[in-house]
């Protein structure tokens, strides 16, 4: 096989991990590049070169970066970004862009997710309306403070749209297996960010504040049964799941930053967040693959509190709600 072979079995490799179960990659490539069947099935056999302007045009179809395919097994890393204000991306593109891939993921039949979460996992902000509109206003004054949200105040209503996005959003990930770890300072961003808000005059009335400590309380709680149930379900529906397919691990010292490891059918892809709530996407081999090392040696020395581990578990809870508390008594002084 030659070099531009190697190339377009790279390519074609990664264009087939993301199609879902039901594209056929032959058609779908013989209508992109309007080529017969036959000449489908020579270029992805390698038997025929690709031409530099198809290259191209499947690069642009599949929103694979070329230099992804080039540097697949090197020590250069490509990254994608999912970067909210850049060229007009807002929010709702961003939500969209998150739902899509979560439903990539849900649709294979071979699927993990490993979850490094300094804060709170973001697919958790839509368990509540109230969480995710303070989210929702927060993330406008830190990334995008203009418009509407400059002189705002804290509404706690977020657009009905919006919401059941991420919804949508929290029920895919509900149903893939999921290892998550934590640390005593997972939540400490919003309390932080409560906080501020506080501070800085953004809430009107104490009143939503304390509503956001009953909310975080809830919520809480049901982490928590998730983790003794051992599968993730949504609040307020009957805890139903696959056993032991969601993992909880407390590791009391080194929870960095947010970083997402997802394997589907054996090909991995990091997330990694900057700027808040942005992200640096790669599915690089020797990238994710030191991330994944990495997270693996992080469980071994976190302690599981999901599933029979109960003493731990109920500590470790207890230890965030004791926040919370310390968080409602800041806000109740106020008064």
């Amino acid at each position: 096989m030659n070099e531009n072979s190697g190339i377009q079995e790279t390519l074609f490799s990664l264009i087939k991990s993301k199609l879902a179960p039901n594209i056929s990659f032959v058609h779908d490539l013989s209508e992109l590049l309007g080529i017969s069947y036959d000449s489908a099935y020579r270029r992805i056999r390698g038997q025929k070169d690709l031409t530099l302007e198809e290259v191209k045009k499947i690069c642009s179809h599949y929103n694979i970066s070329m230099d992804e395919a080039l540097n697949f097994h090197s020590d250069q890393v490509s990254f994608k970004t999912l970067a909210i204000g850049k060229d007009g991306f807002t929010f709702e593109n961003w939500l969209n862009t998150l739902l899509s891939e979560m439903k990539r993921i849900y649709d294979c039949r071979n699927r993990e997710i490993i979850y490094a979460a300094k804060d709170v996992p973001i697919f958790y902000y839509f368990e509540f309306p109230e969480i995710a509109a303070f989210k929702f206003f927060f993330w406008h004054k830190v990334l995008i403070p203009y418009g509407e949200y400059k002189n705002g105040h804290v509404v706690l209503e977020t657009p009905g749209e919006l919401f059941e996005t991420g919804r949508r959003l929290l029920s895919c990930y509900t149903k893939i297996p999921v290892i998550e770890i934590w640390s005593e300072d997972t939540i400490a961003s919003i309390i932080r960010q409560i906080d501020y808000c506080l501070e800085s005059g953004f809430f009107t009335r104490l009143e939503d504040a304390l509503k956001l400590c009953d909310v975080i309380n809830t919520w809480l709680d049901h982490v928590q049964s998730q983790a003794e149930h051992g599968f993730q379900y949504m609040q307020g529906r009957p805890a139903e799941g696959i056993e032991n397919s969601y993992k909880l691990f407390h590791n009391e010292i080194l929870v960095n930053d947010n970083t997402i490891l997802v394997n589907t059918e054996g090909r991995k892809t990091a997330y990694l967040t900057y700027n808040v709530i942005n992200q640096m996407i790669t599915s690089n081999p020797v990238f994710c693959d030191q991330i994944e090392n990495s997270l693996r040696n992080l469980m071994q020395k976190s302690t599981l509190i999901s599933g029979t581990s109960a003493k731990e578990r109920y500590h470790f809870f207890n230890s965030l709600q004791e926040k919370v508390k310390l968080l409602r008594q800041r806000i109740e002084r106020r008064k």
